[in-house]
């Protein structure tokens, strides 16, 4: 038996596969305070066995972060090199800003150490590291009371020897930190030494703006993590504990703990690889997955793959770790509306969260509309049928709330002001959608749009209209789809490695190809050991192996898949992955250049162990006998002018083979799905969803 737990701004999810192989479903408000206690409430009222193995996706280290609310951490580096942080790169995300503010570093200057060592970028030790040179050091860092060391040593990727030495010492020093509270919880801090996180452990890569300041994010938030982890752990016990990645795979709450970074978009992860699950089993591999909660919406465009990339962001700063390539926007269900100083209405990024939460939550003291108040204005929400009746939502208290908007914007109707809300609140999100898709040179009409979260099957006809998407699926338990997701993932840990080897018109350098098998088989011995500590044999992993590649003279790069052959590859000097490199750079930029130089710049290697998927066997699919779910009609708004009388469906009650058109509402316990007049509505083999425009 297994559990899956995502932690949301407002409300948690749990997705549970008990021992009869039947999927049970629970939300829990969140308590972004602790998080675990939503957790643990949860558990006990689902009843969840204590043999059940529980997956969790946390926001401990992205609200960390958000918030700056991490440890407090030092940096050791080279001498020379303590201002890298401060500096960064000449990156301007505000073109025309006269003053563009960068954020601050998580390190501040006092706190940034330097040390008399020196590594070539050939890997020679010009001047060794003299571990007498720490004592200072060690003993300002007792002194302030530090919880975390970042070690980012220059060319410390190609020779670890130095970083491994401060670790050591650090690891032996007899004064230990003695910091007041937690910054999180506001408790005691046990007496204990700091933690310390070595670049070269965290990102053996060049560049080293990115590889110091991903290095720091690990080290900013893995104090937290492990505390985090470590009372969770102890409440669900004897439920043995592992952890979402943002990479889409799952590893021991022990390494989550350690390098926490890996874990920063652990929910939204989870909810790509629950899409890909129900979809794939649908028959549909080219997907866009749509995730829209109460406080933001991620997107992410899979063309019949798991995207994922290495030039991650998180509050400003790079993190350089495998990651799924999501797109994430502040939109969602609470997101607050307003006017901005020109006059002009406003959807989020604030949201309104799970505390207070929107206007018409019950007992919210919240008075400033929000997207959900939007809804249930416009009819789109019904007030006895949230939760599946487990929360009445306060009908009367949303229309104040967008009457009060109204008049700020002129003396408009609530409705017409909440039909600007869900509009606003729209377009942020087809343009996140455009950014991974047409920008990218995805055309999102060869696309099947998953929408899922709490609020997502609530926009997904209108922006599939928008983006000229023909198909929209939603799947049985949308509104927990990140959980579901958790408990399809791999366990799965990613290793990378600078090599920087050139290949030609003519082939390799001579003994490019051969370094480019000894960092591959550095990378796989490494995902064994560390596997194994896992508990699973190498026998049973797969791997999978890419390379960044660019064309000699390029700053950044592609990252190409390798076959599942690539061992018997590395030798031929005719490389096919040439053409995969030529391919995926036409097909991003729009051109190629066969006759140049291709650099091979970063060796990455996944290992991959098995995973029992849930059997959920498609049903046998019946007659149309969609009348059966029919619960009532109200008047629905499709338009800013006249609402439409409208069919209300209790999805509960329909079918395999049941069909019906637009316009129409369904409820259910995690989420609604409005379908709009032109669409039509079917449900398959798997009780997914499906909704198709029909042709005009």
């Amino acid at each position: 038996m297994r559990l899956g737990v995502d932690t949301g701004g407002t409300f948690t999810d749990f997705a549970w596969l008990d021992g009869d192989g039947r999927l049970r479903i629970h939300k829990q408000l969140s308590t972004p305070h602790e998080p675990s206690q939503a957790i643990l409430a949860g558990i006990e009222e689902m009843g969840v066995p204590k043999n059940t193995a529980v997956v969790h996706g946390s926001t401990v280290a992205t609200n960390a972060l958000l918030e700056r609310r991490g440890a407090r951490t030092a940096l050791i580096t080279t001498a020379g090199f303590a201002d890298v942080l401060a500096i960064g790169r000449q990156n301007r995300p505000q073109l025309y800003a006269l003053v563009p503010q960068k954020p601050e570093p998580l390190v501040p200057r006092e706190w940034r150490f330097e040390v008399n060592e020196r590594v070539s970028a050939q890997g020679e030790i010009l001047t060794s590291l003299d571990p007498a040179d720490l004592t200072p050091i060690l003993e300002q860092i007792a002194a302030e009371g530090i919880e975390s060391v970042a070690v980012c040593l220059l060319f410390s990727f190609l020779r670890p020897e130095h970083e491994r030495l401060i670790e050591e010492v650090i690891g032996n020093w007899q004064l230990v930190i003695n910091n007041d509270q937690s910054p999180m919880t506001n408790d005691p801090l046990p007496i204990t030494k700091p933690h310390v996180s070595l670049s070269s452990e965290i990102l053996p890569e060049y560049r080293e703006y990115e590889r110091t300041a991903t290095t720091v994010i690990n080290a900013y938030v893995a104090p937290l993590m492990s505390r985090y982890l470590q009372r969770l752990a102890e409440g669900i016990a004897p439920r043995p504990l592992a952890v979402m990645q943002s990479n889409g795979g799952i590893i021991s709450a022990r390494a989550a703990g350690r390098q926490a970074a890996r874990t920063v978009l652990s929910g939204p992860a989870g909810g790509v690889v629950g899409a890909r699950f129900v979809a794939g089993r649908a028959g549909f591999d080219d997907l866009i997955t749509f995730d829209m909660g109460g406080t933001s919406t991620d997107v992410a465009l899979c063309p019949a793959r798991l995207p994922t990339t290495a030039e991650g962001e998180i509050a400003g700063l790079p993190l350089r770790l495998p990651i799924i390539d999501i797109h994430t926007v502040g939109a969602g269900g609470g997101s607050l509306a307003r006017l901005d100083v020109g006059g002009a209405l406003q959807v989020g990024p604030q949201s309104a969260g799970a505390d207070p939460g929107p206007a018409c939550y019950p007992g919210s003291p919240n008075r400033q509309a929000t997207t959900t108040d939007a809804h249930l204005v416009l009819g789109r929400l019904d007030a006895d049928h949230f939760l599946g009746g487990a929360m009445r939502l306060d009908a009367e208290r949303a229309r104040e709330a967008l009457a009060e908007l109204g008049r700020a914007m002129g003396g408009v109707l609530p409705e017409s002001a909440a039909w600007g809300v869900v509009q606003v609140a729209n377009m942020t999100m087809e343009r996140a959608i455009r950014r991974i898709s047409v920008e990218r040179g995805y055309d999102p009409r060869y696309f099947a749009l998953v929408a899922f979260g709490g609020a997502g099957p609530l926009h997904a006809c209108d922006l599939a209209a928008s983006l000229h998407i023909p198909r929209v699926l939603i799947p049985p338990a949308p509104g927990i789809l990140s959980a579901l997701g958790m408990l399809v993932a791999a366990p799965t840990k990613d290793y990378s490695q600078t090599v920087m080897l050139q290949l030609g018109a003519n082939g390799w350098r001579a003994g490019d190809g051969d370094s480019l098998a000894v960092a591959l088989t550095e990378l796989w011995r490494r995902a064994q050991v560390d596997m194994a500590a896992e508990g699973y044999a190498p026998k049973t992993l797969t791997l999978r192996a890419s390379l960044d590649m660019r064309y000699l003279g390029q700053s950044h790069e592609l990252n190409v898949s390798l076959p599942a052959d690539y061992q018997s590859l590395i030798t031929n000097p005719q490389l096919p992955v040439t053409d995969l490199f030529h391919q995926a750079h036409e097909q991003r930029y729009g051109y190629r250049q066969p006759g140049a130089t291709i650099e091979m710049v970063t060796a990455r290697l996944a290992a991959v162990a098995p995973v029992v998927l849930p059997e959920l066997p498609a049903q046998e699919m019946g007659t149309n006998q969609a009348e059966r779910a029919v619960v009532g009609r109200q008047p629905v708004w499709f338009s800013p002018v006249t609402p439409t009388d409208s069919l209300l469906y209790e999805r509960a009650k329909l079918r395999p083979g049941d069909e019906f058109q637009g316009p129409a509402v369904v409820f259910q316990y995690d989420t609604t799905t409005v379908v709009p007049p032109d669409w039509t509505a079917r449900v398959d083999g798997y009780e997914n969803l499906l909704v198709v425009k029909r042709e005009t």
